[in-house]
């Protein structure tokens, strides 16, 4: 029976959910990598095509893809906050939507778009906030902040660092959802904060972390609310990275050496220039 599921066929459906998994779990900074490989897995352009559209913009959204639009020094933050009902994107610096070709990531088709909601001035000082945060504390980061209902002030930060020649890449990811009631006194903070580093030299390892925070705040005026906004979430961010940092660090001395033997079943270090006076050694020199 069990050899029979194995000689079963799998059908053009199951192969594109198949490699529509593996593209949406693709490290950072190696999408194009993950994808040339499930090519060459599938031997089916046709079947590619099918799975792409949706893993490709399910991936950019989740991973908070930062493009950069030709005629603007800013660059917007993808993501889910961010998209229209008909599927376009919204550029929140200069209130404009576009089109993303999500394989190329490139923005076309430019257009105005009205930045209406009730709490646009409370986006506008929080933006400024950001702005000043991300300049001094992310190197390579970006950040878009959006207004997604009437009550809802949506903040996505980015940064990444890609370094294939030393073997690792790493992405930083952040989302704050602040509810800022219509004649209410206190704001709600809920925030997302996720870490994922991949290493692969000689090896295959993957950090991915998260953590989330809620949080509230008193509502003052935009831009005193928008100062204080940043404080906390710049506190919370430090707090949360030092804890990694120091986890690590104790692992190193913990967890990881109990992964491993310091000594030999003998409990004496192996000479390896006397390796042949050992029975092993003698083995593998008649071998």
């Amino acid at each position: 029976m069990a050899s029979d599921s194995f000689d079963t066929p799998i059908s053009d459906e199951e192969k594109a959910n198949i490699a529509s998994n593996f593209i949406v779990h693709a490290p950072p900074g190696e999408f194009n990598e993950v994808l040339n490989d499930v090519r060459v897995l599938l031997q089916n352009d046709s079947i590619l095509k099918g799975a792409s559209a949706a893993s490709f913009a399910k991936y950019n959204m989740e991973q908070f893809l930062p493009v950069k639009l030709n005629d603007s020094d800013d660059v917007v933050v993808i993501s889910k906050y961010g998209q229209t009902e008909d599927g376009r994107f919204v550029d929140p610096f200069l209130g404009r939507s576009f089109k993303l070709d999500h394989l190329r990531k490139e923005a076309t088709d430019i257009q105005d778009y009205e930045m209406d909601s009730k709490v646009e001035p409370y986006r506008k000082a929080i933006q400024s906030a950001v702005r000043g945060y991300i300049k001094s504390y992310y190197p390579h980061g970006a950040f878009s902040v959006y207004a997604n209902s009437d009550t809802t002030v949506a903040i996505c930060i980015e940064d990444h660092q890609y370094q294939p020649k030393n073997y690792w890449n790493g992405r930083w990811k952040s989302e704050w959802a602040i509810t800022i009631p219509e004649g209410g006194n206190t704001a709600a903070v809920n925030g997302n904060m996720k870490v994922q580093v991949h290493y692969y030299e000689d090896g295959n390892v993957q950090l991915v972390t998260s953590k989330e925070h809620e949080d509230e705040l008193p509502i003052s005026n935009e831009k005193g609310f928008a100062d204080k906004l940043i404080k906390l979430i710049g506190n919370i961010e430090a707090d949360y990275q030092t804890s990694i940092s120091e986890n690590y660090n104790n692992m190193s001395d913990t967890t990881f050496k109990a992964l491993r033997r310091q000594l030999p079943i003998t409990r004496a270090k192996v000479d390896w220039n006397q390796i042949l006076s050992y029975k092993i050694g003698k083995e593998l020199k008649n071998a």
